[in-house]
Parts: structure tokens; C-alpha cells; sequence
């Protein structure tokens, strides 16, 4: 057995189709001239809590090394031991840490640890300060390229 709609159900009905209506022509008007030009404020361009030039930058310089910990909200990729093939009694430790959302130099910090076997025991081993800097300016380059990259296109 079928019943016919009720007057309180099609007024309902009704009611809500207009207030659709008053929501879309709302909607429609937020569009307009007042959006921002994303050229200008590029180099600070994310959905992260860091610079994601740097970030990207970052991972990307890193990558031949296991990762243990990236997290994009606090700028800090960790990588796990990493021994090149070519020298298996060395292994090397990083941890970049990104600092701001501006692409700058001081907005990035890379700490390096090393070990050598002694004899089948890992020991720690000093750092070269021109090592880390080195990375910094790999970073900061490819950061600076995927930036100019992106205003091109």
C-alpha cells in the first residue's frame, strides 16, 4: 500500500531545495579577483609544516640511505646506518632538520654521525665540518632549483 506525500513533507522538501539553491549562488560568489598570486609568496608554498622546497630537497639528497623517521609537520628526516659498498667498514648516520617555512640557509640544519669497525665493533668517528656543509649546499641548490622549477611552469 502506497502513500501519498503529506503537505508538511513537501513543504519540507521544498524548503530544503531552496535553501540548497541559496547555498550554491552563496558558493558561487566567493570566487573572485581576491585570491592571492601564489608567485609571490612561492618560496613559502606548502600542505607541510616546514619550507617544502627544503623538504623535498632534503628527502631527495638522503635517499641513498635507509629511512627511520620523516616527519614532514616537525622538519625531521633521520636515516638509519648507511655503509657505502665501496667502504662496508664505515657507516654514517643523518638527521636534517628543517627550522622554518622561508627557503633560507639558516632555515637548515644537518647533523652527521659516523662509526668505524674496530674489529668487529662499532666505534664512533669524527665528522669533517666540510662533510655537513657539503650536504647543506646540495640541499639548499636542489631546494633553490625545484623553486625556480615551479615559477616556470
Amino acid at each position: 500500500m502506497t502513500r501519498a506525500p503529506s503537505a508538511l513533507s513537501s513543504a519540507a522538501r521544498l524548503c530544503g531545495t531552496a535553501l540548497l539553491g541559496v547555498a550554491t549562488l552563496a558558493l558561487a560568489s566567493c570566487g573572485g579577483g581576491d585570491r592571492p598570486r601564489t608567485e609571490l609568496a612561492a618560496a613559502q608554498l606548502n600542505t607541510i609544516g616546514v619550507n617544502a622546497y627544503l623538504w623535498r630537497a632534503a628527502l631527495d639528497t638522503v635517499a641513498f640511505a635507509p629511512l627511520l623517521q620523516a616527519d614532514s609537520a616537525g622538519g625531521v628526516i633521520v636515516t638509519d646506518w648507511y655503509a657505502n659498498p665501496s667502504n662496508p667498514g664505515e657507516r654514517v648516520k643523518l638527521t636534517v632538520t628543517i627550522l622554518d617555512q622561508d627557503l633560507r640557509a639558516d632555515a637548515l640544519r644537518v647533523a652527521a654521525s659516523r662509526q668505524v669497525n674496530d674489529n668487529g665493533n662499532w666505534t664512533e668517528a669524527p665528522v669533517q665540518a666540510a662533510t655537513v656543509q657539503k650536504l647543506e649546499d646540495i640541499i639548499l641548490t636542489k631546494a633553490r632549483d625545484l623553486r625556480r622549477q615551479s615559477l616556470e611552469s
